[in-house]
């Protein structure tokens, strides 16, 4: 009798070991359409106000509020691509990318200007940077498959878009859509409360998200102004696209520092390091990191502590982890994952004092 049950155990454990293996491997599996949703899931979140302004001041209907304002998101959208596509190009002009010799002779001129100026000599490294396999590998032969990647992930990016835009659509449509999928995994009894905290979620969650395309504004301003005064080409490309690696924490702001740097150099290629380029880049440079003082001492800890209502020496505690754990992902989904967290454990231990404690500012 005692080999039975010890079999039984045995093979229960084995059943869901397997089990979870199993649920695992469809999680991999089905990983792409899981990144779907929740992208969806941030849309919707952002179009939320604008379905409930539209409904409540303008009197819509739910499907015309969810598709006047999926059409606006999409608009935006619609908009960026067409910011960042000629700025592209035009970068590609200034570099003479379609040129590899004209190319080489601009960063060789370059590098020649900053190694005179600061009296750098390593002709090795220069050495390096002018026989690299950017410069020497390319051949026709390299251009079909070339060609094909691009469109293969063309494809995969307009598939990508496309499931995004539908189940946003959805999810504006039904707001308690990915409410019910959820509720499905959750024990009757505890439905109410389930539904009580996704509305505290969705609720912190759309403010936060707003705070964060606010924050975006405030730098894009910043950005745009001291570009434009420096006469920096394409000023408000560049600052719309610094301002949106700001998106990712810590990192985003380094990335976009360098970023403008080096479209700032890039687009003033041909003239003078000492008297044109060098002054320019500093200048544009200060005034980046006034927008980034403005954005860490004013911005963030005001975004943070009327949206999520965390203190910011926390928030920083939780973006680190989230970097550490999952890296650049782990960073920009740390606070909503953490707001969400806090929302539950508010709702399920309100009994526990000590939990109760730590979320009494939600």
């Amino acid at each position: 009798m005692r080999a039975k049950t010890i079999a039984d155990g045995i093979l229960r454990a084995l059943a869901i070991v397997a089990a979870i293996i199993g649920v695992l491997y469809f999680v991999n599996a089905i990983s792409i359409l899981i990144t779907y949703i929740l992208i969806a899931a941030v849309v919707s979140l952002i179009g939320r106000p604008i379905v409930l302004f539209l409904r409540t001041r303008l009197k819509f209907n739910q499907n015309l509020a969810a598709i006047t304002a999926m059409a606006m998101l999409i608009g935006i959208l619609a908009m960026i691509i067409a910011l960042v596509v000629p700025l592209m190009v035009q970068q590609g002009e200034n570099l003479s990318l379609l040129d590899l010799k004209g190319l080489r002779a601009s960063v060789n001129d370059l590098y020649n200007e900053i190694s005179a100026y600061f009296g750098i000599e390593n002709k090795y490294a220069l050495q390096n940077l002018t026989e690299t396999k950017l410069f020497n590998s390319l051949s026709l032969d390299q251009l079909p498959g070339f060609f094909n990647s691009i469109l293969s992930v063309l494809g995969s990016v307009s598939a990508g878009l496309f499931s995004v835009i539908f189940i946003s659509f959805f999810f504006l449509k039904d707001s308690v859509l990915f409410e019910k999928g959820i509720l499905l995994f959750i024990p009757l009894k505890e439905h109410i409360r389930t539904q009580e905290a996704f509305l505290k979620i969705k609720d912190l969650l759309s403010r936060y998200f707003l705070g964060l395309l606010f924050q975006i504004l405030i730098l894009f301003v910043i950005y745009s102004i001291v570009l434009s005064v420096f006469s920096v080409p394409n000023a408000m490309v560049i600052a719309f696209l610094c301002a949106l690696l700001n998106l990712i924490p810590y990192v985003g702001p380094i990335v976009g520092g360098f970023l403008m740097m080096f479209l700032t150099m890039s687009s003033q290629l041909g003239s003078s390091f000492n008297d044109v380029i060098l002054p320019k880049t500093t200048y544009v440079m200060i005034g980046f990191l006034v927008g980034q003082l403005i954005d860490n001492f004013l911005s963030q800890p005001l975004i943070f502590s009327k949206s999520v209502k965390s203190h910011p020496l926390e928030i920083f505690l939780i973006i680190l982890c989230g970097g550490l754990l999952w890296g650049v992902t782990g960073m920009v989904v740390a606070i909503p994952f953490y707001t969400a967290i806090k929302v539950v454990i508010k709702v399920f231990f309100a009994g526990n004092s000590q939990l109760r404690s730590w979320t009494e500012n939600l």
